[in-house]
């Protein structure tokens, strides 16, 4: 960007545009799998915000980047801290075991919703999925497990949410500080209400549940109207998730999983590495475990493991697993996209 930035009206607060970017952090949507938080983590007397150094270094940082200094310490000196988004992010729905995590997001009625959804949206979909080679069942997993097909878009806002993990919430300040500069940049490059954009308890928004970073990396204009609407653009919506897995190296029509058996314990030394697919099947056997049905004699698979309700279940996941896992880390969370996949496929 060069010459004076322009500002734009958000609110009671104008932001300056800034001159440059921040590091883009790759971390996809919704819910982020948090560390237990104790209430003395909440300093209730703590002193506010914009007394506070780490806030003032901050906007020293956002001023340095072109951003108006006043403007910046009102906008601090009407946040609060949230003691429930503290309490959200300390209990998210992925630390719960697979056999109750599934039925919230792979049942009846949201694949019954999800077929309407597809019907409804057809012509952007099939679009979607000529344009990026990201199947359309796929898009519409995504977008029926983070907001129930634009259902639930969130109802925090997305900077009390950002303000309260980044100051006060350690294990993940750094992060959610630079995901609140992403968001202070967001609201000028998209024309976002700065004080009334609402998303969820991690500051992720619209009907895909990006976080800022991701919205401005992988977010497109998919209706041509000038503008990367991610809240009220079925179209964006559906192009930016597509766009995010073509991105992330999604293949088209290459299988997630395969079932596999564990014997002993020896498995339990491949778990804990992520879900990058790096075993093959001859380490895979060396360590107890085996695939239940035909795959490449030559792949690489990663290991899963899940708490179903008759005990532990274990699949072998390729690549496009690992991929899924780049949207939200959980491997819940992917399980549940991929079995929502199959059953609206199907």
């Amino acid at each position: 960007m060069t010459g004076t930035p322009p500002r734009i009206a958000t609110g009671r607060v104008l932001l300056h545009a800034c001159a440059h970017g921040l590091l883009i952090v790759l971390l996809g949507a919704c819910s982020l799998p948090g560390v237990a938080v104790s209430q003395s983590e909440f300093r209730a007397g703590d002193p506010p915000y914009l007394e506070r150094p780490e806030v003032q270094d901050f906007i020293d940082e956002r001023v340095a980047e072109g951003m108006d200094r006043a403007l910046l310490e009102e906008l601090f000196e009407d946040v609060e801290p949230q003691q429930r988004i503290l309490d959200l992010i300390s209990r998210p729905a992925e630390a719960r075991p697979w056999k109750d995590y599934r039925p919230i997001f792979v049942n009846d009625l949201r694949i019954e919703r999800g077929l309407v959804f597809m019907d409804e949206e057809a012509f952007w979909l099939e679009r979607a999925e000529e344009a990026f080679g990201v199947e359309q069942e796929l898009i519409a997993a995504i977008i029926g497990v983070e907001t129930n097909y634009g259902r639930n878009l969130g109802s925090f806002r997305v900077v009390d949410a950002l303000v309260t993990l980044g100051f006060d919430y350690p294990p993940r300040q750094d992060f959610f500080r630079s995901e609140l500069g992403h968001f202070l940049q967001l609201v000028q490059e998209e024309a976002l209400d700065l004080r009334e954009t609402r998303g969820s308890y991690a500051g992720a928004m619209g009907r895909g549940q990006f976080i800022s970073s991701s919205y401005r990396a992988y977010a497109v204009d998919f209706d041509d109207d000038g503008r990367r609407d991610l809240i009220n653009s079925w179209a964006d919506a559906i192009g930016s998730v597509a766009n995010y897995f073509r991105q992330h190296h999604w293949q088209t029509g290459e299988p997630v999983v395969a079932g596999a058996r564990a014997d002993g314990d020896a498995y339990e030394a491949l778990l804990g590495g992520g879900y990058q697919a790096r075993f093959s099947l001859a380490e895979l056997a060396e360590h107890g475990v085996f695939p239940t049905e035909v795959v490449p004699a030559d792949g690489r698979f990663s290991l899963i493991r899940l708490e179903g309700s008759d005990g532990p279940e274990f699949y072998l996941g390729y690549p496009n697993f690992y991929v899924i896992t780049r949207y939200n880390r959980s491997p819940l969370y992917a399980m549940a996209v991929h079995q929502l996949t199959e059953a609206l496929r199907q």
